[in-house]
């Protein structure tokens, strides 16, 4: 079962920060970037219990070629995205971002 995806406003924020980031160092890279994460955030929703938990109830899937990771929770047949994050965060930096967006996920610590 195929379930649908939504995103918070916030995950567009994360995108748009980090394509202006990469489009800042070489011209069409951010398009690469955003490319990457777009292709990776729709196979998400085709079978999203392959992505591990990463914090509470959000799993993680990682982006190939670019160090960024999408964040999102399962809730019923609906896939949520939460934020977009470079994996050389700190990891509780990242948990408290992921806990403001969405204060009743995340709580368990793994």
């Amino acid at each position: 079962m195929t379930h649908s995806l939504r995103f918070l406003p916030e995950v567009a924020d994360d995108a748009l920060a980090a394509f202006a980031w990469y489009e800042a160092k070489a011209q069409g890279l951010g398009e690469q970037f955003l490319r990457a994460f777009y292709a990776a955030a729709n196979q998400v929703p085709r079978n999203p219990m392959l992505h591990t938990k990463a914090h509470g109830d959000f799993r993680r899937c990682l982006l190939p070629r670019f160090p960024y990771a999408f964040y999102f929770t399962v809730e019923g047949e609906e896939v949520v995205g939460f934020g977009l994050f470079h994996c050389a965060r700190d990891p509780e930096t990242v948990r408290a971002q992921l806990r403001r967006r969405h204060p009743a996920a995340g709580n368990e610590r793994r």
